[in-house]
C-alpha cells in the first residue's frame, strides 16, 4: 500500500492522509483540521471506494463561497499520482 499526504488549499482541513492500494482503492482517510464529524462520515463513506468513484461523486462540491471544500480536495487527493 501507498500512503499518500495531500496538503490541502482553500479549507479548513490542512492535510489529507489516506492509503491507495495496487487496485486503486483507498482506505485509512484522515483530515487533520476542518470540521470533524462530518469529515469522520466522508472517510466512512469512502472507504474502499477507488480513487475515480471518490472523485466522480465529490468533485466540484463547494463550501460556501471558498470555491472549494474538504471533499473537493479528497477528490483531487485521490485522483493525483506521485
Amino acid at each position: 500500500m501507498e500512503t499518500v499526504v495531500f496538503n490541502t488549499r482553500g479549507t479548513c482541513a490542512r492535510t489529507i492522509t489516506f492509503e491507495r492500494d495496487e487496485d486503486n482503492r483507498i482506505h485509512n482517510i484522515r483530515f487533520e483540521g476542518g470540521c470533524n464529524g462530518n469529515l469522520k462520515a466522508i472517510s466512512k463513506l469512502c472507504e474502499g471506494m477507488t480513487g475515480e468513484e471518490i472523485s466522480a461523486k465529490l468533485l466540484g462540491n463547494l463550501c460556501g463561497t471558498k470555491g472549494t471544500s474538504c471533499a473537493d480536495q479528497l477528490a483531487k487527493a485521490v485522483t493525483q499520482r506521485a
